[in-house]
């Protein structure tokens, strides 16, 4: 089974912070030695990254655009790195919201969530498939890798809108690996229990969450783990029980249902 050694070029987005930072430094010191090209929006944490070594490339984007902005993203990365042959999607927000006061929900922020978490990750691998497609048929393996949540399976009331876009970027990547099994772009969802970040620190609960949270270290060492066997779900702690007690077997019946398409 072909994991994330086999990968040449990795492209990290959202890589200027937690999960995807943390990811980002340990693919690149993998014994395989991939070029790895770390995106994000502050451009500061960017060159900082560079500095861990020189198969550490940058890019700047902020996800939370529109299609043409994305499009330019993926045709400028690709033009400066025609081996890419992996992406990691780790980009994400998360926001609070209280049905019960409907006044106080901003539906900007509803809809940056959305198409932060979400739309823009399915434009992402539309845009990205047709080189890992061509890669495929020259026999060289590539992979898509969204960073999705145990919150997916199991949500927490406060954080709704989360919720629901990890739920459908999961269901997502469910039936884009079902419709790949014939080619050699591989689909490994990491599925994140909940891990040491800056995620929550707009919202005021850090301080509780931290007593809580698995360090990240710990998760980057089992995550790494999965995705060189190359596990199609890559669940943690929390996540992996969520996974096992309520979508055991659901992964191989929706490719065998394609399959009988």
């Amino acid at each position: 089974m072909t994991g994330i050694k086999d990968a040449k070029c990795v492209l990290v987005i959202g890589a200027t912070a937690g999960i995807g930072r943390a990811l980002a430094l340990a693919i690149h010191d993998l014994d395989s030695k991939p070029t790895v090209v770390v995106a994000g929006r502050r451009q500061e944490r960017l060159d900082e990254l560079a500095k861990h070594g020189e198969r550490i490339k940058t890019a700047r984007v902020d996800i939370n655009t529109t299609h043409d902005e994305l499009k330019q993203f993926v045709d400028s990365v690709l033009s400066e790195h025609p081996n890419l042959d992996a992406v990691i999607v780790s980009s994400g927000i998360q926001h609070i919201f209280d049905f019960k006061k409907p006044e106080t929900i901003d539906i900007s922020k509803i809809d940056s969530e959305v198409n932060t978490n979400y739309v823009s990750i399915i434009k992402l691998i539309v845009l990205f498939l047709p080189h890992f497609l061509k890669l495929s048929a020259e026999g060289r393996p590539s992979f898509i890798v969204p960073i999705t949540s145990g919150l997916a399976i199991q949500p927490k009331a406060d954080v709704p809108n989360y919720c629901a876009t990890k739920a459908g970027l999961h269901s997502l990547d469910l039936s884009l690996r079902a419709q790949l099994v014939d080619t050699k772009i591989r689909v490994i969802e990491i599925l994140p229990p909940l891990v040491e970040s800056e995620l929550h620190d707009h919202q005021g609960t850090t301080p509780a969450l931290s007593k809580l949270w698995m360090p990240l270290d710990e998760f980057t060492k089992h995550t790494m783990e999965g995705l060189i066997r190359g596990d199609p779900e890559v669940a943690v702690g929390f996540s992996a029980q969520l996974l096992e007690k309520y979508e055991k077997g659901k992964r191989e019946s929706v490719e065998q249902a394609s399959k009988n398409q």
